[in-house]
């Protein structure tokens, strides 16, 4: 759907999806190519909360009914990405550090049995596989390697080495479509600029020995997660919003990503609202900007700052949840009161989406001074080969596990603001009978 023009800041529909708890959005006055305008905004910034022991932490994770949360590995030193090979092994990128680590979980008792390096190189931070390869990004470059019968991986070739610079954006995703081609999202190097490099703020498609590449669809600031929904292929992805538009403003957008489209960055934003802060280059208007953008099927309360999204396509959860998509929310720093922290689902109906709902939350606390702390900042998410939903955040991985089948979930769409962690999370199992 093409984009209305708007002289307003957000449309009614936008701020029906997001839903703030503080009432109205904070920008007031005329937008457009000379805005007027009075933006109202906040820095909060949760404080980190260590707890040490495996069952108080699990305790204070929210879980659908039927579901228990499990710490599967701790003391990770910040991982990013997650992945799955098709042997069922569980891999975690670590851009500060910068390498990969193998979680192995050699006697299947739903913990990993240590973490071990396989892949060293700056910034690193993508990671997916094609059957017995192995694909991984950094700032610039894009590497492939041969994956062994352990786990481990052979020595990097490197196929790309001309990637767009980072500027605020270094997090580099990939994945492997259903054409067998990969796709690398490449965030803006701002909060909202005109890009010298066309392949800014855009997907781009290449071919895996990495000698031809094109952008595939522009105007996503950053995207780092993004999947093909199971039955239609179609991809889906979930777009950061621009920051200082207020507490309220801007929706976390998410796209049904099409080759050649544009998804309004950075002139316009969510159902139509226009930045007041940045006006197209001479030629083109904003109203022209707006006609050739894609709004986005749905939003997200602002500033949650979605990071990796995976399909559920296991059969270890209830049946409801083949399908859907989950997201792991990584937290705002700049919302009173913070949103994000938590891992979220978005219910698909007939291929399309339809709603979202909270699937993991508390990782958010308000302490009895009034200060908020967190308990994880939520990354990484990847579906197990046995149906368990693997979840990252800043410290671990949990797994959800369920003693009895869940009922099927209320799927309303809420919104409220909810703590963040890293977790992993597997399927619901039948009730013993030992």
């Amino acid at each position: 759907m093409a984009r209305r023009f708007w002289t307003l800041a957000l449309s009614a529909t936008a701020l029906a999806l997001t839903v703030p708890s503080s009432g109205t959005a904070q920008i007031k006055g005329m937008v457009g190519e000379a805005s007027d305008v009075t933006i109202q905004g906040s820095i909060l910034e949760p404080e980190k909360l260590v707890v040490t022991d495996d069952a108080k932490l699990t305790s204070l994770i929210k879980a659908p009914t039927g579901f228990n949360v499990e710490v599967f590995a701790r003391d990770l030193i910040n991982p990013r990405m997650l992945a799955v090979s098709p042997k069922g092994i569980v891999y975690a990128t670590r851009r500060t550090v910068g390498d990969v680590i193998m979680l192995k979980d050699v006697n299947n008792d739903g913990k990993a049995d240590g973490a071990a390096t396989v892949a060293s190189r700056p910034n690193m931070h993508g990671i997916a596989f094609a059957g017995s390869k192995v694909f991984l990004v950094t700032i610039h470059d894009v590497y492939t390697a041969d994956v062994k019968e352990d786990g481990t991986f052979g020595p990097l070739t490197r196929i790309i080495d001309d990637l767009p610079d980072a500027g605020q954006h270094a997090n580099r995703a990939i994945n492997v479509g259903p054409d067998g081609m990969l796709y690398i999202s490449v965030g803006s190097t701002c909060n909202e600029c005109q890009e010298d490099n066309p392949e800014n703020a855009t997907i781009v498609r290449v071919s895996k020995d990495g000698k031809t590449r094109t952008i595939f669809a522009s105007g996503l600031r950053n995207t780092i997660g993004f999947d093909w929904e199971p039955t239609t292929g179609a991809l889906y992805g979930i777009d950061h919003g621009i920051d200082w538009l207020g507490d309220e403003v801007q929706i976390e957008e998410l796209n049904r990503i099409e080759q050649g489209r544009k998804y309004g960055w950075p002139y316009v934003y969510g159902m139509s609202g226009i930045n007041p802060h940045i006006n197209p280059p001479e030629g083109i208007t904003l109203q022209q900007w707006a006609k050739q953008s894609t709004e986005p099927l749905l939003g997200y309360t602002a500033h949650s700052a979605p990071m990796q999204m995976a399909f559920y396509d296991g059969n270890a959860f209830p049946a409801d949840y083949r399908g859907d998509a989950f997201i792991a929310m990584r937290g705002s720093w700049n919302r009173r009161p913070p949103s994000g922290y938590e891992v979220v689902r978005v219910n698909f109906e007939k291929g399309k989406p339809v709603g979202f709902e909270k699937f993991l939350e508390g990782f958010l606390l308000q302490q009895e001074n009034g200060k908020y702390g967190y308990l994880g900042r939520l990354t990484g998410i990847a579906v197990g080969k046995d149906g368990s939903l693997f979840v990252a955040t800043t410290a671990m991985v949990l797994s959800t596990r369920s003693p009895i089948p869940a009922p099927l979930p209320n799927r309303s769409v809420r919104h409220r603001p909810f703590p963040m962690l890293s977790l992993i999370c597997r399927p619901p199992r039948s009730r013993s009978t030992s």
